[in-house]
């Protein structure tokens, strides 16, 4: 439902605890590759210079 939706899904990720509660965006590169179901991405995390107060919602710009 979520992919169908364009939705990217990605799970068993680890180190989870390591980013601030605030202040970040995750990303996760994927492979150039096609008609595949499933693949390792690169996931990781930049951490914003000045960290906001939010609800950790990131807010569209």
């Amino acid at each position: 439902m979520l992919l169908a939706a364009g939705i990217p899904v990605v799970e068993h990720l680890r180190g989870l605890e390591q980013p601030p509660p605030h202040g970040f965006r995750f990303h996760a590169a994927p492979p150039a590759v096609e008609e595949m179901g499933t693949f390792p991405v690169r996931a990781y995390a930049l951490l914003d210079d000045e960290p906001d107060e939010g609800d950790g919602r990131v807010q569209d710009q």
